[in-house]
């Protein structure tokens, strides 16, 4: 299949104009991805290489869900992003990627099919979200907990309605959520049900689980 790269021109600097730009963002996000169908957005680090276990799990826990009929969307960069994308690829599904524009260059993977460039992460951030039927967050930094805590606290809050949120890695992350345990619901700025919003897991085929149980579920009631 091959690339799309969809581009816009840059827009003057002053800050009426870039209402403008930011507009452009939306609509071209909007107008591409609600084509798509139903997705499932994949986060973690860029810096994990393809011999990672980690990289493995993602590459065949996006495999098993484009299986199920789910586009694959990323990053589109390197590390985690990479292997879902190549997981996508190789079930010959949707493989998606949304770059950010940043000083560091980032060069979209070679295993995307669709990808966007976006200027604002705000903007990014906003298309993971409008079309995800689940979130899969893989070991990442400081930008995977920045799309981690966002859909905790949207869905915690009610501003989007509940869906999956999927944690691959229970060794990687149970230092965070001991401490959220620990320190943020011992001194209540966290509920119960708070912790309830997100599954950890560690095997692809559990990704999937997780996801199925929880649309089994919803479509019962």
């Amino acid at each position: 299949m091959g690339k799309v790269r969809l581009q816009r021109e840059d827009f003057t600097q002053g800050d009426t104009w870039r209402v403008f730009r930011i507009m452009g963002e939306f609509v071209e996000g909007f107008e591409t991805l609600s084509k798509v169908g139903k997705a499932i957005s994949f986060f973690g680090s860029s810096r994990l290489k393809s011999k990672d276990t980690y990289y493995k799990i993602a590459t065949q826990a996006a495999y098993l869900l484009s299986k199920e009929g789910y586009a694959i969307i990323t990053g589109g960069g390197p590390g985690m992003m990479e292997a879902a994308n190549k997981g996508a690829r190789q079930a010959k599904g949707k493989s998606i990627g949304l770059n950010i524009l940043i000083p560091q260059e980032q060069k979209a993977n070679k295993y995307v099919d669709l990808l966007l460039d976006f200027h604002y992460f705000f903007c990014r951030k906003v298309m993971f979200l409008k079309y995800a039927k689940a979130f899969v967050i893989l070991p990442g930094g400081f930008g995977t907990l920045d799309e981690l805590f966002e859909s905790l606290n949207l869905i915690q809050t009610r501003r989007v309605e509940k869906f999956p949120v999927v944690l691959i890695g229970r060794d990687y992350w149970k230092d965070l959520i001991s401490w959220l345990k620990d320190m943020a619901f011992k001194k209540g700025c966290i509920s119960t049900s708070d912790l309830k919003i997100f599954t950890i897991v560690d095997t692809p085929e559990e990704v999937l689980s997780a996801i199925k149980k929880f649309y089994r579920k919803a479509n019962s009631r």
